[in-house]
């Protein structure tokens, strides 16, 4: 136990020396500035190119968004949560010692002789696999609703929006990924890559932009000549290529992405014409628990028969019933949930979908 409460205390103070560097020493792997590099490039998209262009610049409960991405982002796990995934893991990992007689699984991570690049993309997809059942079970379940109202409590969307969610999220979120990213060998932490694309990605589908899917699969297709012209794929004629010859590479798989991937990019990924829909405040009969689950992978919904895209819904009223009402206060928002109290009982509780008001 002694043991676990050391691995508690230097989490935590690993932490937090690790945030103050990222923070005082900018560099390309810093996530402090890359979540603020991206915010500024979706604030910049959505000042030139609305998607609701009666909707304010400075929208309805916009700082607190902005707090809440910081807060969820870097705090929490200051505050607390990093410390405790160190415990999580490594209770987790002595565990299947205990049962398998000896075997470490930390130390035989089965990925360990992959390529970096398969490795980027079997743990984008199995993390975000895992997230989208996450998703679902946090409308599924009346009990975890609770906390995820937080996040549907947006009522005009923005880039912002993407990170305000309650606290009791992160926990359940990395709580259940824990175990098919550690039995893959990715261990605890997401790689760099994998989490700035997601980060990239989320505000992109919560953005009040609305973007071409041959713009995106440009973007998609550059990303992918990006890690082409770096030698990450281990293509021998690209290994060590002359600047044009890398320049050339990433041109061309933009014009690849834009003109193979750009006509099934919306049913391949996450975007705001699909997400929109998932904060709808009325929501189909047969679908009282929710659509539209995807994080960044649209293909989950398109597999398992959540999609619904009816027409754009740009203009549609977002929410859930009573959240004209519900608080829009931080310290508030973050103690709902805990034991079901007579006000939240009384104004909050989910209704039945023929109770929803018609178009």
């Amino acid at each position: 136990m002694d043991n676990y409460w050391e691995i508690f205390v230097n989490g935590y103070k690993g932490y937090a020396g690790y945030l103050w560097n990222d923070i005082t020493n900018p560099s390309w792997n810093s996530y402090f500035y890359w979540l603020i590099l991206v915010s500024v490039a979706f604030f910049i998209l959505e000042i030139i190119m609305p998607w609701r262009k009666d909707q304010k610049l400075w929208r309805k409960d916009f700082w607190l968004d902005v707090f809440y991405m910081f807060f969820n982002f870097f705090l929490f796990s200051l505050i607390i949560y990093n410390a405790a995934s160190d415990v999580v893991v490594n209770f987790f990992n002595d565990g299947i010692k205990t049962i398998s007689g000896g075997f470490d699984l930390q130390a035989n991570n089965p990925l360990r002789t992959l390529p970096y690049w398969s490795i980027l993309i079997i743990g984008f997809v199995v993390r975000d696999f895992v997230q989208w059942w996450v998703h679902r079970l946090l409308h599924k379940s009346d009990k975890l609703w609770e906390f995820h109202k937080v996040h549907h409590s947006v009522e005009e969307m923005g880039f912002a929006a993407h990170l305000r969610y309650h606290w009791m999220e992160n926990i359940v979120y990395r709580s259940i990924e824990y175990v098919p990213l550690a039995l893959l060998g990715i261990g605890l932490y997401d790689f760099f890559v994998i989490h700035i694309f997601a980060l990239a990605w989320g505000h992109y589908n919560h953005a009040n932009i609305s973007v071409n899917g041959k713009v995106t699969g440009g973007i998609v297709g550059g990303l992918i000549g990006i890690v082409i012209a770096n030698g990450l794929l281990d293509v021998n004629l690209l290994t060590d290529p002359e600047l044009m010859v890398q320049i050339a590479t990433f041109l061309g798989c933009i014009i690849v992405g834009a003109f193979i991937l750009g006509p099934f990019m919306k049913y391949i990924f996450n975007s705001p014409e699909l997400h929109i829909w998932h904060h709808s405040f009325e929501l189909p009969e047969d679908k009282r628990y929710g659509i539209n689950f995807a994080l960044t992978l649209a293909v989950w919904d398109y597999l398992f028969g959540t999609a619904y895209l009816p027409y754009e819904g740009k203009d549609i009223k977002l929410g859930f019933p009573g959240v004209e009402k519900y608080p829009h206060n931080f310290l508030v928002q973050s103690s709902l949930g805990f034991g079901q109290t007579d006000f939240e009982k009384n104004q909050y509780d989910r209704v039945q979908p023929n109770d929803l008001p018609s178009k």
